[in-house]
C-alpha cells in the first residue's frame, strides 16, 4: 500500500528526552477521525504496526462516549474541545430547522450564519456563530495572547466545531481545494503548494492499493438492492473523481500533509506560549459511508491511516517540537445491514421509508383534515410540527404523531419537547444511561424539535440506497463509543476499560498545560492515568 501522507507531502520536506515529570507540551494536536468506533478500534488494534500503535501505547480509553443521542458529525465534533454535550453547545445536529427564518430555506446548517446575504443550508457561508461556548484554543489565546488556535479538516463543521470563534487558521476541504472562512487572515504559502499537489494527484488515476493478508480475507462482495455489490474494492479511482478521492485513504493524507504543512510555515509549539492543532480526517466517514465498516474497503482505510499518522508523528517528532496528541472520534457507524445478516445479526434491516416525517405528517395532515406539511424532519431524530397550525392543531398533532411513530416496529421511544425539557441532565457513567438520557444530552430548547424518534437497534436509518450504504446516528453504542487516545512522548500508557466521555478531553488538555477550568463549567472532567495531572480539577 502507499503511504499517501508521503506522497502528498513530498513537495515541502526534503528526540526528544522525557522526563519523569514532563513540562507542559508547547503543542497539543487534537485527530479526530471521523466515523471511528471503538469496535473498529479495538478489532483493528492487533493489526496497528504505526503511528495508531504509538498512540495505543499511552493512555487508551477505548470505553470512549459521545454519550448523546443524535451522534453526528457536527453534535460529535462541538464536544471534542469545548468540555460540553450538544444541550450545551446547542449543536443538536448537522441541520436542525428554524421555521422564524425569513428565508424560504429553514433548515440550518449547524457551521453556518444564517444572517449571511443569500445563505442557506445548502449554498452557506460559513461561520462559528451556532457554538453557544468556547473551545479550548479559545481559552488559551483568553490566558495567553500569542497562544495560536490553528484547525484543518476535510470537512469544513469539523473545523469549525473543534476551533470556534477565536482561530488564526482554519483551512477544510470544500470538494475542489482547502479554503478558509477567515476574511483578513494571511494565507501560509504551505496551503497553496497542498492545494497544487493534491489537484495534481486527482488529476491522475489511482492504481488500486494491494491488500495485506489480513484485509484480503474481509474482501467478500456483499449484494446491496439497486447498488453495485460492496465489500471488496480497493480504491481504483478514475482521473478528476472527487467522490472516489474523499473516500479513500488519498484524503486523509493530504489532510495531514496540509495539517503538516502549517505546523512547520507557522513554527507551532515553538512560540512562548502553548498552541493547539485541530485535525479532522474525515475519508474513514465517507468510506464506512460508501462501503460499510466490515469490508476490505475500511481495512484499507484503517492500514493506511495507521502509515500516514506514523509519518506525521514522525514529523512532529523531527520538528523538535515538545507535543502532546489526543485522538477520537466524532460519532461511531453501523455496517450495511445486508453485510450484518450474513455476520449473524438477524434484525438489521433498513429503515421503513414511510417512517419519513413527510409521510408521516401527509397521513396524519389527511386523517385531521389539515393541510401543509404538517410534520419536517428526518426519517429519525428531531421532528417538528408546522408553526403555522393553530395551537390546538398542533396539539392534535402530537398526539397523533406519538401514537404513530410508537405502533411502528421499528421505533424503540418517541420523546416529546416536554418529557426531555422535564428530564435531568445525567451525571452517571454514559454506559448506564437510559434513552430518554441520551436523548436529553442532544436536547436544546431553542433548536430541539417538538419530538424525537428513536430507531431500534440495527435499524438503518436509510430507506433506498443511492450513494451512501451505510450510516451513523442512532443512540446506540455502536454509533456512541469511541476511543480516546492520549499519548506523549515518555509517557507509560495503559487501557482503561472504565467509561470515558468525549467532553472529558477539554478538561483533561487543559490541566495538562496548567489551563485553569472554572468548577462546573463545563460538562467534562479530567480524566487520570493521562499525561495530566487531575489534582483539584
Amino acid at each position: 500500500m502507499r503511504k499517501f501522507f508521503v506522497a502528498a507531502a513530498a513537495a515541502f520536506f526534503a528526540s526528544q528526552a522525557s522526563a519523569q515529570t514532563p513540562p507542559p507540551p508547547k503543542l497539543l494536536v487534537v485527530l479526530s477521525v471521523d466515523q471511528f468506533s471503538a469496535d473498529l478500534f479495538d478489532e483493528y488494534r492487533p493489526q496497528f504496526t504505526a503511528g495508531l500503535a504509538r498512540l495505543a501505547s499511552g493512555a487508551v480509553f477505548h470505553n470512549g462516549y459521545q454519550s448523546h443521542a443524535n451522534t453526528e458529525t457536527c453534535p460529535g465534533h462541538s464536544t471534542i474541545l469545548t468540555g460540553d454535550r450538544p444541550a450545551r453547545t446547542g449543536i443538536v445536529g448537522n441541520t436542525w430547522i428554524d421555521q422564524s427564518l425569513s428565508r424560504p430555506d429553514k433548515v440550518v446548517y449547524c457551521a453556518e450564519d444564517t444572517n449571511a446575504p443569500g445563505s442557506n443550508s445548502k449554498n452557506y457561508k460559513v461561520s462559528p456563530v451556532n457554538l453557544r461556548v468556547p473551545t479550548l484554543g479559545e481559552l488559551m489565546k483568553a490566558r495567553w495572547p500569542q497562544s495560536r488556535n490553528v484547525a484543518v479538516a476535510g470537512k469544513d463543521r469539523a473545523a469549525v466545531m473543534m476551533s470556534g470563534h477565536r482561530t488564526d487558521q482554519r483551512w477544510y476541504w470544500n470538494g475542489k481545494q482547502f479554503v478558509t472562512d477567515l476574511a483578513g487572515a494571511p494565507v501560509p504559502a504551505s496551503i497553496g503548494a497542498i492545494n497544487t499537489a493534491t489537484a495534481r494527484e486527482l488529476a491522475a488515476p489511482a492504481a488500486p492499493l494491494q491488500p495485506t493478508p489480513f484485509c484480503s480475507a474481509k474482501a467478500q462482495p456483499i449484494p446491496v438492492e439497486s447498488h453495485a455489490p460492496v465489500g471488496a474494492g480497493a480504491f481504483a479511482r478514475k482521473a478528476g473523481d472527487v467522490d472516489a478521492f474523499e473516500a479513500s485513504p488519498e484524503f486523509d493524507g493530504s489532510i495531514l500533509a496540509a495539517a503538516a504543512a502549517l505546523v512547520r510555515e507557522m513554527r507551532l509549539g515553538q512560540g512562548s506560549s502553548p498552541d493547539v492543532l485541530s485535525v479532522g480526517l474525515s475519508a474513514t466517514d465517507y468510506v464506512g459511508h460508501r462501503y460499510g465498516t466490515e469490508g476490505q474497503e475500511m481495512c484499507l482505510q484503517l492500514m493506511s491511516l495507521d502509515w500516514d499518522i506514523g509519518d506525521f508523528l514522525k514529523f512532529l517528532d523531527n520538528s523538535g517540537v515538545d507535543y502532546a496528541v489526543v485522538l477520537t472520534a466524532d460519532h461511531g457507524g453501523q455496517d450495511l445491514p445486508e453485510r450484518l445478516r450474513l455476520h449473524g445479526v438477524a434484525d438489521a434491516q433498513r429503515v421503513d421509508p414511510g417512517l419519513a416525517a413527510s409521510a408521516v405528517g401527509k397521513a396524519i395532515g389527511a386523517r385531521l383534515n389539515l393541510t401543509g406539511p404538517v410534520l419536517f424532519g428526518d426519517v429519525s431524530g428531531d421532528t417538528y410540527i408546522d408553526a403555522s397550525l393553530p395551537a390546538a392543531d398542533r396539539a392534535r398533532v402530537l398526539a397523533e404523531a406519538v401514537r404513530t411513530y410508537k405502533a411502528h416496529p421499528q421505533v424503540a421511544a418517541v420523546f416529546t419537547y416536554d418529557e426531555l425539557e422535564r428530564t435531568s441532565v445525567p451525571t452517571t457513567s454514559p454506559d448506564t444511561w437510559s434513552l430518554i438520557e441520551r436523548a436529553r444530552a442532544s436536547f436544546d430548547p431553542r433548536r430541539s424539535g417538538d419530538f424525537v424518534v428513536l430507531l431500534k437497534e440495527h435499524v438503518t436509518p436509510i430507506g433506498h440506497v443511492t450513494k451512501s450504504v451505510a450510516t451513523h446516528g442512532s443512540p446506540w453504542d455502536y454509533d456512541r463509543r469511541v476511543p480516546i487516545l492520549f499519548w506523549r512522548p515518555g509517557f507509560e500508557g495503559r487501557t482503561v476499560e472504565a467509561a470515558a466521555e468525549t467532553v472529558d478531553i477539554m478538561p483533561t488538555l487543559a490541566a495538562m498545560i496548567d489551563l485553569p477550568i472554572a468548577p462546573q463549567s463545563v460538562d467534562g472532567r479530567c480524566l487520570d492515568g493521562t499525561p495530566a495531572i487531575c489534582e483539584n480539577r
